[in-house]
């Protein structure tokens, strides 16, 4: 059984609100004027810091939206790792998509086209591609540290590398796809939907994510 996390302490909570701050008035500043025309003094004045503050905390105007990239993900996983015993990892994980891409108030949903606005100025800013795929990156590999917990100590680490990657291109695939269209937030189309669908797709390769009625008529 894996450790409780520690509780915050108020410096901590701290400083995420005022990294979420930033990222916040980063996001705004990118999807009215693409990273180009926004400068790191601009981003901090927005969030009501000094610039000094903002280099605290992040090394280039680009980095500064990674926490509002990985705030989904890590909510996903701390879902994920809640996961009630005797649920089947194939279906806790889909599960666990699905609810973390479905926006159940105003907040969520502005979240989501946050990252859609960050994905379409992403297109043609390498720097700030580079901070999309790295927040992959890095919850790919904290997501192997859920598995492995949900899976249990004798699974195969090969398989937990290949599970992990699967979900993880999964929702990036999806939020990527729906980035590129006008597709509204719920119903067809939209980063839950498509997440599901592209994990079914990925999930049949890999043995640990095997469902139980693959090859079934």
């Amino acid at each position: 059984m894996s450790a409780k996390p520690r509780p915050s302490t108020l410096t901590e909570r701290r400083k995420a609100a005022t990294q979420h701050d930033i990222a916040r008035a980063a996001a705004e500043l990118f999807t009215e004027r693409g990273p180009d025309d926004t400068t790191a003094e601009e981003i901090a004045l927005r969030a009501g810091v000094a610039l000094r503050t903002f280099y605290r905390y992040f090394r280039s105007k680009q980095d500064a939206v990674a926490p509002l990239l990985a705030g989904g993900a890590d909510r996903w996983r701390a879902a994920l790792a809640a996961t009630e015993p005797g649920v089947a990892l194939p279906t806790a994980l889909e599960r666990s998509i699905a609810d973390s891409l479905t926006a159940r108030d105003a907040a969520e949903e502005e979240g989501l086209r946050w990252t859609r606005g960050l994905l379409r100025a992403a297109e043609d800013d390498p720097a700030l591609r580079a901070v999309w795929y790295r927040v992959n990156q890095e919850s790919e590999e904290r997501l192997r540290l859920v598995l492995g917990g949900l899976a249990g100590p004798d699974a195969d680490p090969l398989a937990l590398r290949l599970a992990a990657a699967a979900a993880t291109d999964a929702i990036r695939i999806a939020l990527e796809t729906w980035s590129e269209s006008d597709a509204p937030t719920s119903g067809e189309g939209a980063p839950a939907d498509l997440a599901v669908r592209c994990l079914r797709e990925l999930m049949g390769g890999t043995r640990l994510l095997a469902r139980e009625d693959q090859g079934r008529s």
